[in-house]
């Protein structure tokens, strides 16, 4: 009897282990993105880690921290009521329990204001701006005049990367990671006409030279660098448009910037089979869905056409599916729990998981 129940054992773990070995063949990369907690919010989300994301095979978590972190180096860009190291470990526990990659994220070069507040850093250092001529309005809207989405940092101001590596180095300590998310989506504000130091200047080129920078700077701590992959993308021979592609010239940087960056292949509304783009150009690609469940289970099984019909040296670049959420937390965890029927980050969540799932078990 022992002998039979042995057998039995050994057979349903041999499946169990052939399901895990087919899901990372397909899905190297599983993935979550999503802001940093609050305080408050710290101890919900990690039972949202271990009941859910672990549970669901999860084994990358990005979160955006940006300054929601209460920074030694340069405490002048905290928030208010950052998150403490303590916080931060506890976050690290979790992933580290589950066996999950946890990744920081700061936006850099864009994204350094949103709508009509600017952000930390150029709020505190404003001789990085790239564009101190546009004033920031009182009331936010688009499309306007200046041409005003996010503010940017010059990347060739001497002083910038001596404050923005310091950040950069702290959070991946704290966070005991192994990679870094340079954000670098959306960046409409590049080699300016009026800057002193960027006009007149090719704008891939300032692209491409800020990416490998970044990347140069984690090599030496033996980090990689992961990035959103739209301005990478020409936006107006595709016909993908000013959000999901470049408008200003900074796609041409898809053949200067370095193979060890890794792209994160964001589109919401439609299943653009870009990441096609990326790993024929030699990266590692990830496709990210957001909010819409039906865009999302097509991406997984775009992602397993792909790979099925790849050749042995592209087979291996595309690397998987990773869940963007943009709300907060406790916004997306009200959302989550509250299983409303139709379009939302949360049923997108749960659909993608469970076409992963379903593809796993034929």
């Amino acid at each position: 009897m022992k002998a039979k129940i042995l057998l039995l054992f050994t057979f349903l773990l041999s499946i169990s282990s052939f399901a895990q070995s087919k899901k990372d063949s397909l899905f190297p990369v599983r993935g979550f993105c999503i802001g940093s907690p609050n305080t408050k919010e710290v101890e919900p989300f990690i039972k949202f880690i271990n009941e859910e994301l672990a549970r669901r095979g999860v084994n990358t978590l990005i979160l955006r921290v940006d300054f929601n972190f209460q920074f030694e180096s340069h405490p002048e860009l905290r928030d208010a009521n950052a998150l403490s190291k303590a916080d931060v470990k506890k976050l690290v526990k979790a992933c580290q329990a589950n066996n999950i990659n946890l990744i920081p994220q700061i936006n850099l070069l864009g994204h350094q204001s949103w709508a009509s507040k600017i952000t930390n850093l150029l709020k505190v250092y404003p001789e990085f701006d790239e564009t101190p001529h546009v004033k920031m309005p009182e009331k936010y809207v688009w499309p306007n005049a200046d041409g005003l989405y996010c503010k940017s940092y010059c990347p060739l101001h001497e002083g910038v990367h001596k404050v923005v590596f310091a950040l950069v180095d702290e959070i991946c300590d704290v966070f005991e990671s192994t990679a870094f998310h340079a954000g670098m989506d959306e960046v409409f504000y590049l080699g300016d006409e009026k800057c002193p130091r960027c006009s007149g200047k090719d704008k891939a080129e300032l692209f491409a030279g800020e990416v490998n920078l970044i990347q140069n700077h984690l090599t030496l701590k033996n980090r990689n660098l992961w990035i959103w992959g739209d301005r990478l993308i020409d936006g107006k021979t595709t016909g993908i448009g000013i959000w999901e592609g470049s408008f200003n010239n900074t796609h041409r940087a898809i053949d200067l910037i370095s193979k060890n960056v890794t792209i994160c292949d964001w589109h919401y509304e439609q299943p653009l089979p870009t990441a096609v783009l990326f790993a024929m150009k030699g990266f590692n690609v990830i496709t990210c869905p957001w909010r819409m469940p039906a865009v999302g289970v097509s991406q997984v099984q775009d992602l397993v056409r792909f790979k099925a019909s790849a050749t042995p040296e592209m087979k291996g670049k595309y690397q998987g599916i990773m869940q963007t959420v943009w709300s907060g937390v406790g916004n997306f965890l009200e959302e989550f729990y509250s299983k409303k029927e139709g379009d939302s980050q949360a049923n997108c969540f749960r659909a993608i998981f469970e076409e992963i799932n379903k593809i796993q078990q034929n």
